[in-house]
């Protein structure tokens, strides 16, 4: 992160009751530093979705802490919580989740509209211009390709200036050619803009871009070294 450090502790995820009980995810330790490009590589079922969702604070765990700069975010009331998600945290997932009614522009905007702030024009110009959307800004979703709709999601996660992103198989829906430019464009994030950068995927290309990577199955996660 810009300025916070992360940290879990013994994080552990339980479903159901009895005979049903399922542990998604079996007490992770994991440290994310400021700066961190992390890559956290499983198949479907691992675990790794949960994961992201606890170190997001998308959700609670079962039992476990997970600290930002020494504050346990899971002490926090639910609308605290919910607001530090918003100013602390960035999130690109799979499906785009880009309103169609709104213009591409209205849909970057809209984590500082709840959270009631302003917006420099300047430095929205500079996350289209990193992104390569100048000229779609007007555009509704459903005017973009595959690839336009992820930029302007990805554009969507830094408007509110995130220590952190969190990104959830962001090439899942895109062809190749764009997921390639989609990681390309998350790599130059991370360099140019200090981003702390968490990738969740299946596929080993995307993982080993990472500066650090790790492997999760059935709900264990261990790091792989260099």
């Amino acid at each position: 992160m810009d300025s916070a450090r992360a940290g879990n502790r013994n994080l552990t995820k339980v479903y159901g009751r009895g005979e049903n009980q399922v542990a998604a995810l079996r007490e992770v330790d994991l440290e994310i530093a400021p700066g961190d490009f992390i890559s956290i590589m499983g198949p479907s079922g691992s675990g790794k979705s949960t994961l992201l969702h606890l170190l997001s604070g998308l959700d609670r765990p079962t039992s476990g802490s997970l600290s930002y700069d020494g504050q346990d975010i899971y002490g926090l009331r639910d609308k605290e919580l919910s607001a530090f998600r918003r100013r602390r945290i960035g999130f690109i997932f799979q499906q785009f989740n880009l309103l169609p009614v709104l213009t591409a522009r209205e849909n970057i905007l809209m984590p500082l509209l709840l959270d009631r702030r302003n917006m420099s024009g300047e430095y929205l110009e500079q996350l289209a211009q990193l992104l390569g959307i100048e000229e779609r800004l007007t555009h509704l979703p459903h005017e973009l390709s595959g690839g336009q709709q992820q930029r302007v999601a990805i554009a969507r996660a830094l408007i509110a200036r995130p220590d952190i992103i969190f990104a959830d198989e962001p090439t899942g829906n895109l062809d190749s050619k764009s997921g390639g430019e989609v990681m390309k464009l998350l790599e130059d994030i991370w360099q140019k803009m200090g981003k702390t950068l968490v990738v969740i995927t299946h596929d080993g290309s995307i993982a080993q871009r990472a500066k650090r990577q790790f492997v999760i199955m059935d709900g264990v996660v261990t790091e792989k070294e260099e």
